[in-house]
């Protein structure tokens, strides 16, 4: 989780490096080889929620800016939200890699929060219909879609506003290259 933490806020750092704080160093502790770490600059932020205007002028940075590195969508990493993992194995195709990481998503509630008749009925539904009739349609006929980097977590308790700059800022972004 700490390696993914620090290659994901790497990635961003990359493309809007003031929309984030500067990764430095992760690893594990020598002394006490189940303990790992994640280290980034430190900068004040205050609890309330950014400026939207500029917010959103950073995150259309992030998601126009980035290129991934091999044209396709997802990361070369295991990225987590919590402490759930994310199925972000790389695909040449948006509606592929949409599907997988919903199937995953999905898996993971089932296995946490027992089987469900209903959830069973709405997943068929999803996978079926829904998912190939809304996604299939932008990579038809010619059209491609762009992988861009995105923040994997996003919520307000994951932004704040740099006490020095003013400006916003993100962590624990457990990015990967998705459709913005």
């Amino acid at each position: 989780m700490a390696r993914s933490e620090f290659e994901s806020m790497s990635a961003m750092y990359s493309v809007v490096p003031k929309f984030v704080p500067k990764p430095r160093a992760c690893g594990t502790n020598t002394s006490l080889p189940d303990t790992h770490f994640f280290l980034c600059e430190f900068r004040d932020m205050t609890g309330d929620m950014p400026d939207p205007h500029r917010f959103a002028r950073l995150l259309a940075a992030l998601h126009q800016k980035s290129v991934s590195p091999n044209r396709k969508f997802g990361f070369h990493i295991t990225t987590f939200a919590g402490n759930l993992p994310q199925e972000v194995g790389w695909e040449d195709s948006w509606r592929t890699f949409f599907a997988k990481s919903m199937r995953k998503a999905l898996d993971l509630e089932i296995e946490r929060k027992a089987p469900s008749e209903e959830l069973d009925v709405l997943n068929r539904a999803l996978f079926r219909k829904v998912i190939p009739r809304l996604l299939r349609p932008l990579e038809s006929e010619g059209r491609t879609v762009k992988p861009s980097l995105v923040h994997g977590d996003f919520w307000y308790a994951n932004s704040g506003t740099d006490v020095d700059t003013g400006e916003p800022l993100v962590l624990d972004a457990c990015c990967f290259y998705a459709l913005q």
